[in-house]
């Protein structure tokens, strides 16, 4: 697997689209970015699941609330 991704996704909060560098060296990872248009926090979780060579990366505005 490549250790250095380059992904485009859109900010939760406003749907602009901007790009974030995935440095998969570390691990799973789950950081914060801010967004560059609305400059409110995107969630970035990053799972790599090396036994079906996936990484799976998950976004979200961090202020949803699961019931």
């Amino acid at each position: 697997m490549k250790q250095l991704y380059h992904q485009r996704i859109s900010c939760p909060h406003c749907g602009h689209h901007i790009f974030v560098d995935l440095d998969t060296s570390e691990g799973d990872q789950d950081y914060y970015e801010d967004c560059a248009a609305c400059c409110n926090p995107i969630h970035l979780n990053m799972h790599i699941d090396e036994a079906i060579n996936k990484l799976e990366l998950r976004i979200d505005s961090d202020d949803e609330q699961i019931f």
